[in-house]
C-alpha cells in the first residue's frame, strides 16, 4: 500500500498547491490500479445526478475539509455511504463535508480538463 510515509512521489502529490499540476497525471499513470492510503477530509459532497443516496465526493489531504488548499482534487464519483466501507469505533449513518477519515483507495484516472483525480474507495476509517 502506498502512503506518504513510504512513497516520496505520493508525499509530494499531497502537498502540491495546484490541483492541475503535472504531478497528478504522472502519478495516476504510474500507479493506476494501486492502493493508496492517506489522512484526509471531505472537501465537498453533492448528489450524483438526480439520486438521493448516491454522491460525488471531493476529498483532500489533511484536516481542513472545505478549506483544503493543497493537494489534488481527489474524487469519488457516484458512490453511496455504504460504498465508503466505513470502519472505526463509531460508524455514522451519514457523512458530510469536513468529516475526517483515513482514506484507502485505488488509484484511477486523472482528468486534466477538470483537474480531478479519480479514486475508488477501498475502506474509510473514521478519525
Amino acid at each position: 500500500m502506498i502512503t506518504p510515509q513510504n512513497n516520496r512521489e505520493f508525499a509530494a502529490l499531497l502537498k502540491t498547491l495546484d490541483s492541475c499540476d503535472s504531478v497528478n497525471p504522472d502519478f495516476a499513470t504510474k500507479y493506476k490500479g494501486k492502493t493508496v492510503a492517506f489522512d484526509g477530509s471531505i472537501v465537498h459532497m453533492a448528489p450524483h445526478g438526480d439520486h438521493d443516496t448516491r454522491y460525488d465526493f471531493l476529498l483532500g489531504p489533511g484536516d481542513q475539509g472545505p478549506k483544503t488548499g493543497a493537494g489534488p482534487a481527489f474524487k469519488y464519483e457516484d458512490v453511496n455511504v455504504l460504498d465508503l466501507k466505513l470502519t472505526g469505533t463509531e460508524i455514522p449513518a451519514t457523512v458530510r463535508a469536513g468529516d475526517k477519515f483515513r482514506f484507502v483507495a485505488e488509484v484511477g484516472e486523472f482528468n486534466a480538463k477538470q483537474c480531478l483525480f479519480f479514486l475508488d474507495p477501498v475502506s474509510t476509517e473514521i478519525r
